[in-house]
């Protein structure tokens, strides 16, 4: 059975230094709340993994908290750029990153190769793609049945697996409602995974159908953090917040200015 924990406890007996961490959720359900506390506990050297980085991971990257990035598509959805990000990436600052990028398919395949314990994915991928000549964690693999040739990259096994969910029973059962993403194989795939949820209830009661549910034994800690998704969005509870998103396309831009959004926002925020 989880730990029913607060959020600081959560993070400081999960994710250390140098550890391999994702943050998962899709359009809704990023678990804003606890890259924020890792902001705040002053994690360094962490490889992030994220389909999408999204605002969560340039705070994070600008912050200091990353030395390495897996990822997909790396923008501000509906905006441009994540400025701290590119930052980091063309002018090291506040440090210099590496990246690994991959297409969407691939970190969905490498995160479902995760979560069955695989040590690499295989698939119809990367064709016409120049991202293999610029990523070596691209191979190939030929199928012994067919004789096809076809993509292969190292699974996700990250350290620690974080997400944001709607609700979790007394046993520790999770129940992820709306865009599911790949939160579920994050966790299962993950060393250790941690959940924020917007409540604790009795009864997960019937499911929708577009849900699913995580067993209380994939799960080492729960933490109730309503809002944990906010400027993300928890579908049944929160909306997305749109102005934050295109707020912070000019709050990125500038060192100075997101430093004291940091300050204000986050440091001095529990």
């Amino acid at each position: 059975m989880p730990d029913f924990v607060s959020l600081p406890d959560a993070i400081s007996a999960t994710v250390r230094d140098g550890h391999t961490v994702a943050l998962e959720g899709f359009t809704h359900l990023i678990p804003f709340a606890a890259g924020h506390e890792i902001i705040r506990q002053g994690r360094r050297d962490l490889t992030l993994i994220r389909m999408t980085p999204d605002l969560l991971y340039d705070q994070m990257i600008g912050a200091g908290c990353a030395r390495r990035v897996v990822f997909s598509w790396g923008g501000n959805p509906g905006v441009g750029s994540l400025h701290r990000f590119r930052d980091a990436v063309e002018n090291g600052w506040p440090h210099p990153i590496e990246i690994e990028e991959h297409s969407h398919a691939a970190m969905a395949n490498a995160w479902a190769a995760g979560a069955a314990g695989l040590p690499f994915a295989a698939f119809r991928g990367y064709m016409g793609s120049s991202l293999p000549a610029v990523n070596p964690r691209i191979a190939s693999v030929t199928c012994p049945f067919t004789g096809e040739e076809l993509a292969a990259i190292p699974a996700h096994r990250p350290d620690v697996g974080i997400i944001h969910a709607q609700r979790a029973d007394r046993d520790g059962n999770v129940l992820i409602e709306g865009i599911v993403g790949v939160q579920k194989e994050a966790a299962l795939a993950a060393g250790m995974a941690v959940v924020t949820v917007e409540e604790v209830v009795d009864d997960l009661a019937a499911p929708s159908m577009n849900s699913t549910v995580l067993p209380g034994w994939a799960v080492d800690k729960i933490v109730v953090a309503p809002g944990g998704s906010w400027p993300s969005y928890t579908h049944g509870y929160s909306h997305r917040d749109n102005a934050y998103y295109k707020a912070w396309d000019e709050i990125a831009r500038d060192r100075d200015r997101f430093l004291q959004w940091l300050a204000e926002n986050v440091m001095a925020a529990s």
